[in-house]
């Protein structure tokens, strides 16, 4: 195969993947705390012996979209939303992650948890614990809950340092490789949700456009390929 069919193989790759995060991005559209998520495609470039270059596209990257999603009233006292930067930190059997989807809920030995069973984990990083016996605890400006009027643990927000990239890992919830650091600019509301920032008329255009880019390469490999079957025909003969 030819230079310029590598080519359009990878941006195949690449659209295919693409096209997998798009539906993703739909079915997730009504998920809390979702964030959807694109597709950056950098080039590779490789000179060679006594000719041109080499360029070849590969769609690698995700990024997540960081707009914020609309805020639902719940009223619930354990159910939080934040407003702008930041994720909640929980704990997993598979170590901390990050998520935007703060409908939580008590365990039956009193710490609080993700709808999975996740522990939450507060601003240093330990389990929050309410007491059995406390009453519903408000949120203070802070992230601080309280209850009967005692202070029982502070909710803490997190993020990847600088612009360091974030691992989507299964429900909701993602892995920042280089660790993480405390957001101070966001802030927390009780008795809200947070819902999916995915835009779902705007990611059915980017389908459209994705679909037709794909098809558009399809063409091109279809037509090569016929082209080196008839050389190949003229050659044997």
């Amino acid at each position: 195969m030819e230079a310029g069919g590598y080519v359009t193989l990878t941006r195949q790759s690449g659209l295919m993947r693409e096209m997998q995060m798009i539906a993703n991005n739909i079915a997730n559209a009504g998920t809390t705390g979702f964030r959807a998520e694109g597709m950056v495609f950098s080039e590779f470039i490789a000179r060679t012996e006594g000719g041109p270059s080499l360029s070849m596209a590969r769609g690698n990257t995700p990024v997540f979209s960081t707009m914020q999603g609309a805020m639902e009233a719940t009223g619930g006292s354990l159910d939080f939303a934040i407003e702008g930067e930041g994720f909640f930190l929980v704990e997993t059997p598979e170590g901390e992650r990050l998520t935007r989807n703060g409908v939580f809920a008590l365990s039956g030995a009193g710490d609080l948890v993700t709808m999975d069973g996740f522990r939450v984990l507060d601003a240093g990083g330990a389990p929050v614990f309410l007491p059995p016996d406390a009453g519903p605890p408000g949120l203070g400006a802070d992230g601080t809950l309280s209850a009967d009027g005692r202070p029982l643990a502070q909710l803490g927000l997190f993020r990847p340092p600088g612009n360091a990239a974030l691992i989507r890992v299964g429900n909701n919830l993602f892995e920042s490789p280089d660790g993480i650091e405390p957001v101070e600019e966001g802030r927390i509301l009780q008795g809200f949700r947070e819902g999916s920032n995915v835009a779902p008329l705007s990611e059915v255009a980017r389908m459209i456009a994705v679909q037709r880019a794909y098809e558009m390469g399809q063409s091109f490999l279809e037509a090569e390929h016929e082209r080196i079957r008839r050389a190949l025909d003229t050659f044997t003969r």
